[in-house]
């Protein structure tokens, strides 16, 4: 796995830890888990478009 894929795959994790730790905090956010989930397909994509 290239390096920009790893750094994007760990940018996804760490916003799903903080996405998580907001919800348990402050109670949910749906722009915030939309926009988790739009960070997530792209990085689906970008590991796609590597396989590929």
């Amino acid at each position: 796995m290239p390096g920009s894929t790893k750094t994007m795959g760990a940018f996804t994790v760490g916003g799903l830890v903080a996405v998580t730790a907001y919800t348990v905090a402050l109670g949910s956010n749906g722009w915030l888990w939309f926009g988790w989930v739009v960070l997530g397909l792209i990085t689906v994509a970008m590991v796609a478009s590597r396989s590929a």
